[in-house]
C-alpha cells in the first residue's frame, strides 16, 4: 500500500484500504523506491476501499481507479470520501475554533509535510484567501532549525510584497507532529481542522458504508471460533 492508501483493522473485524484518488498507485514501486508497502494483489484481503480526495479527481480517473480495484480480484465495496475544513485554530491555543471565513482577503503561506500536499491547497484556495502561498516538504517530515529559518524568510518576502499581514498555515497532522516547534516560529501560525466524509457518489454514501460495516462486524462475530 502506498503512504496515502494506508491498510487498517477496525475492530480487528473490518480490513479498509484507503486508496488516494489524485495519487492512487504512485511509481508502482515498492518501498524505498516509490511509495507502495503492499502489491495490489492484497486488496483481496479487503472488504471496503475508499478512494480519497474524490472531490479532486476527474470521473475518468475515479473509474480506472475503481477498474483496477475489481481487476485485483476483490469482491469488496468501493467508496469514495473527500476532506471537508471546519475551522481553524491557533497554535497557541489548540481548543479554539476560528470560522474559516477568517482567511478571506489574508495573505496565507501553506506550510506541510504530507503526502498530498495539493489537496491542501486546493482546500484552502476554495477558503478564499487573498493569495495562497506555499513550502512543501516530504511526508513526515520534522521541521528543523532551518526549516523555520525557510518559513519566516518567506513570510518577510510576502509581507514585503503584499504589504499585509501573513499566516503560516498548516494541517492537524503537522500539528500533532510537533506542535511545540511551531510555536517557536515567532509568526501566526493557525491550524486547518478537516473531517473526512463519505460522498454520495454511485449510490455508495455514508448510510451505504455505516450499513456494510454493521453487517461485516455482525458477521464476522457470528463466526464460530475453533
Amino acid at each position: 500500500m502506498t503512504e496515502c492508501r494506508q491498510h487498517r483493522s477496525l475492530l480487528r473485524d473490518v480490513e479498509i484500504v484507503m486508496v488516494n484518488g489524485l495519487t492512487p498507485w504512485g511509481n508502482t514501486h515498492f518501498i524505498p523506491r516509490g511509495p507502495m508497502r503492499e502489491p495490489l494483489s492484497a486488496l483481496t484481503r479487503a472488504d471496503i476501499v475508499v478512494i480519497h480526495h474524490a472531490d479532486l479527481a476527474c470521473e475518468a480517473q475515479l473509474e480506472t481507479i475503481a477498474r483496477t480495484v475489481q481487476d485485483s480480484g476483490t469482491t469488496c465495496s468501493v467508496f469514495f470520501s473527500k476532506l471537508a475544513p471546519s475551522h481553524i485554530f491557533e497554535v497557541h491555543q489548540p481548543l479554539q475554533k476560528i470560522s474559516l471565513n477568517v482567511l478571506g482577503g489574508m495573505i496565507v503561506l501553506c506550510v506541510s509535510a504530507i503526502g498530498c500536499p495539493d489537496a491542501f491547497i486546493h482546500t484552502v484556495r476554495e477558503i478564499g484567501p487573498l493569495n495562497v502561498d506555499r513550502l512543501d516538504f516530504s511526508d513526515h517530515h520534522f521541521f528543523n532549525d532551518y526549516d523555520l529559518e525557510l518559513i519566516q524568510e518567506r513570510v518577510r518576502q510576502l509581507v514585503d510584497q503584499h504589504n499585509k499581514e501573513t499566516v503560516v498555515l498548516v494541517t492537524e497532522k503537522d500539528y500533532d507532529r510537533d506542535p511545540d516547534v511551531l510555536r517557536m516560529l515567532g509568526v501566526k501560525v493557525w491550524v486547518l481542522s478537516s473531517s473526512l466524509q463519505i460522498m454520495a457518489l454511485k449510490e455508495q454514501g455514508e448510510d451505504e458504508l455505516l450499513r456494510k460495516l454493521k453487517d461485516i462486524i455482525t458477521a464476522t462475530r457470528h463466526v464460530v471460533q475453533p
